[in-house]
């Protein structure tokens, strides 16, 4: 909108606003510091919700991409991606608790890879350090990522495509059982990991303690034409924690539902975004790639406190229930959901 259409909006109002007011609030309080610390108060309160335990215990999570059109002047600034058609754009890249918290946001290029900034997330807070199983879809899988995800203890379980195409990989140690014998068709080499264990030690202990940024290790060890060292020993360790989640994957109908429940979840949380970006028909218009993260953040914290707001309400709702002796199950409260816009009028009451 605009500061200058703003100032003018309040001037037919009680509370009027003059133009520096709101200049002097944008530059001094709406940064990126400001939006990250409010998004953590949000997700902190709808954690303590009551209604939030029956959706989960707040351990697992999902991430996944969502494209936005830069229209007009910030058409400049994108690529184009083939899969959203020849506007340019770009990605907002957002992890989903399964309490249905968004408790980060990254923005991304149209043509990036997702999978190098599943990290960002789970790193940057505290509600990501909590999470213990993490799911994405396919554009969200890398070798690195599986094998990242268990040194960092998160259990990483992607809706892998073509997943009878995928080796899997013995250790010398291990004796396979004849039933099984012929699906394992090599064996990670050990030694390897062993001879790089001091270097990933490091690589680790840089990222929790913040050092580097995680989605740039995990592209530079991706962008090498030869690989290193550690990206072989990397290689090995994926080989087997990959194995052991594909044998996991196939035997365990729980482990499938949770995963495709938490992307369901963020699905349905790109439409309720989709339809709060309603402005300058739903196109990110700022010049730079800083103003697009900020926007981004700001509808990011935008839907956090819809969710609240929706999951405070319902509470609620349930609590007068409750009084009244009209029961209600913990799996049907489950079923609920606080990503609902239908009954929020987005642009607000015109008094003429």
């Amino acid at each position: 909108m605009g500061l200058k259409k703003m100032a003018l909006c309040t001037l037919c109002s009680s509370s009027h606003t003059s133009f520096w007011l709101l200049m002097r609030i944008s530059n001094w309080y709406i940064t990126s510091e400001s939006m990250t610390d409010a998004l953590a108060v949000i997700i902190e309160k709808h954690k303590k919700l009551p209604l939030s335990v029956a959706w989960g215990d707040g351990t697992t999570s999902s991430s996944d991409g969502q494209f936005f059109f830069s229209g007009g002047t910030g058409e400049a600034m994108n690529v184009i991606n083939a899969k959203e058609g020849f506007t340019p754009g770009f990605k907002g890249y957002t992890h989903l608790s399964n309490q249905y918290g968004p408790f980060a946001i990254r923005t991304i290029l149209a043509t990036a890879h997702e999978a190098p900034y599943i990290f960002d997330g789970l790193t940057m807070n505290d509600t990501g350090k909590r999470i213990k199983e993490h799911y994405a879809d396919t554009g969200g899988f890398t070798d690195h990522v599986f094998g990242m995800c268990a040194l960092l203890r998160y259990q990483f379980a992607p809706r892998l495509r073509n997943l009878s195409s995928l080796k899997l990989y013995s250790m010398r140690t291990i004796t396979i059982p004849k039933e099984t014998k012929e699906l394992f068709t090599a064996k990670a080499n050990i030694e390897r990991i062993k001879q790089q264990w001091p270097d990933i030690i490091r690589l680790i202990a840089s990222i929790m303690k913040h050092k580097i940024i995680p989605s740039d290790i995990l592209r530079q060890l991706a962008s090498f034409p030869r690989q290193s060292e550690l990206s072989i020993a990397l290689r090995e360790i994926v080989r087997i924690e990959r194995t052991i989640f594909i044998l996991n994957w196939i035997s365990s109908v729980a482990l499938q539902r949770r995963a495709q429940m938490g992307l369901n979840k963020g699905e349905t949380h790109h439409a309720s975004k989709r339809a709060l970006n309603f402005n300058q028909r739903g196109e990110i218009t700022d010049r730079t790639s800083e103003n697009q993260h900020l926007r981004m953040m700001h509808l990011n914290l935008l839907t956090a406190i819809i969710i609240y707001w929706n999951a405070k309400h319902l509470g609620r709702i349930i609590q007068d229930m409750k009084q009244q002796e009209i029961h209600q199950s913990s799996e049907k409260l489950a079923h609920l959901s606080p990503l609902g816009w239908e009954h929020i009028i987005l642009t607000g009451f015109y008094k003429w």
